[in-house]
Parts: structure tokens; sequence; C-alpha cells
């Protein structure tokens, strides 16, 4: 049987505690876990970002956060993740959808960026992102600077 997902958006102040710890569950899971990198995850900018859950009944299983605290210029993208069992599926392509649906609502003229993992150019540049730097290294991952306009 198929559950089907639920997407939400939400400011920091209507997340509930269980969501809160779920998505640091999530993001600890794949970021410091799956893929070895010790880095601050929990960085005091959570408060002041748009948080997109991706829900089955009350799990989460895909998570982003948009910000637009850093650069007056652009909003941007971050934390962007799928849970392992939930990969492979379109789930994050349908999630990037999502946010950039809701971001075009609220900042209809305001590029985008984001700070990709370099092995996942080829997957932003299909949603229409261009490369805007060479990789750099971020916590320990090749990483490159990545703009939508």
């Amino acid at each position: 049987m198929h559950l089907k997902h639920k997407f939400f958006y939400k400011k920091f102040e209507n997340l509930s505690r269980k969501e809160i710890h779920d998505l640091f569950l999530l993001r600890s899971e794949v970021f410091v876990v799956e893929q070895n990198c010790v880095y601050q995850d929990i960085d005091g900018r959570d408060e002041k970002a748009r948080h997109v859950l991706v829900k089955i009944k009350t799990k989460i299983i895909a998570y982003a956060r948009v910000l637009q605290d850093k650069d007056p210029n652009y909003v941007s993208i971050g934390r962007i993740v799928v849970s392992v069992k939930e990969r492979r599926k379109g789930l994050g392509r349908s999630l990037l959808d999502f946010i950039l649906k809701k971001i075009y609502e609220n900042e209809p003229k305001r590029p985008i960026k984001i700070s990709a993992q370099a092995h996942l150019e080829s997957f932003y540049t299909d949603q229409g992102f261009k490369t805007k730097s060479k990789p750099y290294m971020e916590d320990g991952i090749p990483h490159i600077s990545m703009i939508l306009e």
C-alpha cells in the first residue's frame, strides 16, 4: 500500500515540538551520520527560516528550509534532505517544485541561491539552476554555488 505524502510550509513558531525534534533528527541522520560529517547543524538560522516538511502521516520523510536573512538580494534554500528509504521515488523533485512555488508566491522577483553538494549539480541544473562557482569544500563535502533567476 502506497501512503500519500503531504507538504507543509511553516514559520518556526508554527512548528510543533515534535516537528522540530523530527526535522533535526532527519537532518542529523543524513548530514551527520550517513554522510559522516561533523558540523554544527543547529546554526541559529532556523528561527528565521520557513520550513518545508514532507510527511507520511506524522513522519517527516523530506525537509528543506527557506531563508531570506543572509543576502537581501536572494532567497536561499538549504538543508534539502530526503530520508534514505524515500529516495529514488521523485520526492526530491516534488520537494523542490513545492519550494519554488512557495517562493514565487511570496517573492516572485528575487533570484534563488543554493549551496549544493557537487554530486547533485545535474539534479539542480535540470531544475533550471545555473552553476556559479567552482567546487569548494563545506563541512568536508564538495559544494557548488548555484542560482535560479
